[in-house]
């Protein structure tokens, strides 16, 4: 069974940094794309970045300049480095993987359970 683990979030004052993780356990037989969301209260959940196989990465407007995609696949792990945080990066971040393993030879994404990012003014 596949799962995604996040670590890293907690409370920071506005223009601090946090690194997210997000590692993935289980039967998998490859990673595709993986990518962060995060989601405000009251809001829909929207894309922060995301990383292809090749390294290519994707930014939402609102966060370029400040945070920080990466991937490590030998780790199966997907990296956020957040810096000069705003309170409106306050959220619970979401990482995902496009995951090729037994039973979804095509792919599947999975999503981890959420970790909170609370950003102070």
């Amino acid at each position: 069974q596949v799962q995604l683990v996040e670590t890293g979030g907690g409370l920071v004052q506005a223009g601090g940094s946090l690194r997210l993780s997000c590692v993935a356990s289980g039967t998998i037989f490859n990673i595709n794309d993986m990518g962060w969301y995060r989601q405000a209260p009251g809001k829909e959940r929207d894309l922060v970045a995301t990383i292809t196989t090749g390294g290519r990465t994707n930014y939402a407007d609102s966060v370029k300049g400040r945070f920080t995609i990466s991937r490590d696949d030998l780790k199966r792990t997907v990296y956020l480095q957040m810096d000069s945080l705003k309170p409106e990066d306050t959220a619970v971040y979401y990482c995902t993987m496009s995951i090729l393993g037994s039973g979804f030879p095509t792919g599947l994404a999975f999503w981890g359970q959420g970790t909170q990012v609370t950003v102070s003014s």
